[in-house]
């Protein structure tokens, strides 16, 4: 049995469907209220809509219980969307959690992916900062900060993405192509850096890493890893960011 499952086109009728090819049986759903339309809400004086983020909550359990995986859920809403309209972007992304992480699902998914809010409404909650270990390096994910021998780290952004990145994909060699991928989405041609930027970069940040550079790891001819280190602690606070999968 398929369980690669499709999205009906919106149709003037008060119904949409969600259908399973080759499934047996159709699942309908009374379609929602028109959504009022971004421009006619409230918005930030200067700023514009550029797309949206849609958070599912959902496990890989409850999506086989379903008779489908979040693979298959992500390709369904991806058609959809070629379908409606056919110059939209999409990117997608899976979050992961501590085992046993308690909350609803969606709302563990949008505090492991830093949505604003989320963040903001657990910033009260969070106890007092953790006493920082007197030696070593301390890449605190939750609050985009590393610590050199107990000392904050004078990191630039994209100095700590690429940390974070290498971190979060532990043992995996990163070619320079993708980090420009996936550290730059969005820039243009011009504007994106070529691979050997790359290399200055990674430069930089072993730099400020002092006698710890060698956490970042080059793989002649290939990129970068980060390999587990005695040195490196990793605080992930409530979410952690996870490796893109889709």
């Amino acid at each position: 049995m398929s369980t690669t499952a499709l999205l009906d086109r919106p149709a003037t009728a008060p119904v949409r469907h969600l259908r399973a090819v080759n499934h047996p049986a159709a699942v309908e759903t009374p379609a929602a209220p028109a959504a009022e339309p971004v421009q006619a809400r409230a918005l930030p004086a200067g700023t514009a809509p550029r797309g949206f983020a849609l958070y599912v909550g959902i496990d890989e359990a409850k999506a086989a219980a379903s008779g489908v995986n979040l693979g298959v859920l992500v390709d369904a809403l991806r058609r959809t969307i070629a379908e409606l309209a056919p110059s939209a972007e999409t990117y997608a992304t899976v979050a992961l959690a501590p085992v046993g992480s308690g909350g609803r699902d969606v709302d563990v998914v949008r505090l492991a992916l830093h949505e604003p809010s989320a963040v903001a409404r657990t910033k009260q909650e969070e106890p007092e900062d953790e006493e920082p270990a007197s030696g070593g390096v301390v890449v605190d994910i939750s609050r985009k900060r590393v610590l050199i021998d107990g000392e904050s780290a004078a990191f630039t952004f994209k100095e700590f993405e690429l940390l974070q990145y290498l971190v979060l994909r532990e043992g995996r060699t990163i070619e320079r192509t993708e980090l420009v991928t996936s550290l730059w989405q969005g820039a243009t041609d011009e504007d994106a850096p070529g691979e050997r930027t790359i290399d200055v970069h990674v430069r930089r940040l072993r730099a400020k890493l002092g006698r710890y550079e060698d956490i970042v790891r080059t793989v002649r001819g290939v990129g970068y890893r980060f390999d587990r280190h005695a040195d490196v602690v990793i605080r992930y606070g409530h979410g952690t960011p996870s490796p893109d999968r889709f």
